[in-house]
């Protein structure tokens, strides 16, 4: 196989793409940092966004390392069972466009922890929320790291500790100095970048089979027995396909830096046009995904591509070098960088919005910091978080990044969509439900993570693990809803109710928002 003679090696074509994409992306970020100059501009890009932008930015932030490398090498290692990522991401958009999108755009300002703390006291609502939020970005930045360092590895033949570094100074670069603004066309330029990367190579590998996807999964069957193109290989135990599917499907709610999204539009029609534009892309997007997943398993085959990662994640750039050899494998490269670029980006700025937004003017100077003192934390906390994902990558080495993200979702679907549904829809919610309900979600969460298979078991090497589900969700969003609702209900005083009525019009009419 031809793609192995290359691997560790400077690949030349590469380096250009990638420093034709630096290039472009520091333009913008120049560009955008004449622009941003007020809190505004760099949570929320001045609301200046339209909605096909919205929701070409949406889609680059959401079609991460790990539905491009993860899903891709997943498939290509197990077969059907990758197909459960693609379907639980993408299913879980309907519940952002009829639950979420306008009510979080009518009400909040620059984070999910305005919607809920909106008529609740905003101290204890805002500490729980960013724990969360800090929670669910630092799992999803491991999987986008490790997922860089193997790219920058496979381009310049670096160490990947190197390729980390890179990564993470890059994103910090990105954040500090353009915001929003600079993540927002950042992401849109790796959207179309990764949707005609991913359609091309998809073609090619079709073209190989008469265009007939059928050929091609026949093609896998007869290399490497039925089995393939059924579940069971990677997910054998149905409570644990449940499990998954629920994380994938109400984490994607969630996820704090998809929810800022909203907030850089101008209005909440505006904010639910831009999800049913990325709704279309991210699903054409995934389709294609299973087709280079299956590709890779026939043209390049699972052995060779676990001896480049032991996790997969380099399934499509090997595909790509056996189909178009160096110059294609250089693009789809540096294609996949720009992928990780962005989506780093992104979750850089909703860490750092959790700490200076929600923490420090909060929390600390109780509403009353200046505009240039929120920015500056912010921008110091971005380097925090650069630091902290640039040591965090280099941990978790060798993990399969679409299974790291599950984990992410699963913080996200239990410690934060209950609690912002919760709040949206049920006036008895009150701010001792909230808390419990957050922190239940994501303690809970983060406990069973660390007693589950996937760390007792893959990461530690012993033979069994206290909790039986490699994925908790299936037992932490009914437990975080069911919290929220009981303290709720013990603690409930008429103030909640009357501030539900206040807040009701605003977030479900936007007959007073901005």
């Amino acid at each position: 196989m031809n793609a192995q003679t290359s691997i560790g090696q400077p690949n030349v074509v590469a380096m250009v793409f990638f420093f034709v994409i630096i290039a472009i992306t520091l333009g913008i970020t120049y560009w955008a940092a004449r622009r941003t100059r007020t809190t505004e501009h760099f949570y929320a890009a001045g609301r200046t966004v339209s909605p096909g932008q919205n929701g070409l930015a949406l889609a680059g932030d959401y079609m991460s390392a790990a539905s491009f490398l993860g899903i891709a090498g997943l498939v290509s290692t197990t077969g059907f069972d990758g197909l459960i990522y693609s379907t639980g991401w993408l299913v879980g958009w309907p519940v952002v466009l009829f639950l979420i999108a306008e009510p979080l755009r009518n009400l909040g300002k620059y984070t999910f922890a305005d919607v809920v703390a909106a008529r609740l006291r905003q101290v204890p609502v805002r500490i729980s929320a960013a724990i969360g939020t800090l929670a669910t970005v630092v799992f999803y930045l491991i999987a986008q790291m490790v997922g860089a360092g193997g790219l920058i590895k496979l381009m310049f033949g670096l160490p990947y500790e190197t390729a980390i570094v890179i990564v993470g100074a890059a994103m910090i670069l990105y954040v500090l100095f353009g915001g929003m603004l600079a993540t927002t066309w950042v992401q849109i330029v790796k959207a179309v970048l990764l949707l005609g990367g991913a359609a091309l190579l998809a073609i090619l590998v079709l073209a190989r089979f008469g265009f007939n996807p059928a050929a091609l999964f026949a093609a896998a069957a007869a290399r490497y027995g039925d089995a393939v193109l059924v579940p069971g290989k990677l997910v054998s135990n149905p409570w644990d396909a449940v499990s998954l599917g629920m994380a994938l499907m109400f984490g994607t709610a969630g996820l704090p830096h998809i929810l800022m999204r909203f907030y850089t539009v101008r209005d909440a029609r505006a904010a639910r046009t831009s999800v049913f534009y990325a709704t279309g892309l991210i699903g054409f997007f995934y389709l294609l995904t299973f087709v280079l997943g299956f590709g890779a398993m026939v043209l390049v085959g699972p052995d060779a591509i676990k001896a480049v990662d032991k996790g997969g994640n380099m399934a499509a750039p090997l595909l790509a070098e056996f189909i178009g050899g160096t110059p294609f494998l250089g693009f789809i490269a540096a294609v996949a960088f720009a992928t990780i670029l962005a989506v780093v980006a992104g979750l850089a700025l909703a860490g750092a919005s959790a700490l200076s937004h929600d923490l420090w003017v909060n929390v600390v100077k109780r509403g009353k910091a200046s505009g240039d003192e929120e920015l500056k934390v912010a921008r110091g906390a971005t380097v925090i978080l650069g630091v902290a994902a640039v040591l965090l990558g280099i941990t978790f080495k060798g993990q399969n990044v679409a299974f790291m993200v599950s984990l992410a979702f699963a913080i996200a679907a239990s410690g934060n969509f209950p609690a912002l549904v919760l709040a949206i829809f049920w006036r008895r919610f009150s701010t001792a439900g909230a808390v419990a309900s957050m922190l239940t979600g994501t303690f809970g969460t983060l406990l069973l993570i660390w007693l589950s298979p996937t760390i007792q078991v893959d990461v530690l090497h012993r033979t069994s693990a206290w909790f039986p589900l490699k994925n908790p969700a299936l037992v932490t969003i009914p437990l975080s809803f069911a919290v929220g609702v009981i303290v709720s209900l013990a603690a409930r005083t008429a103030e909640h109710d009357a501030r539900f009525a206040q807040h009701e019009r605003q977030m479900h009419l936007g007959t007073t928002g901005d």
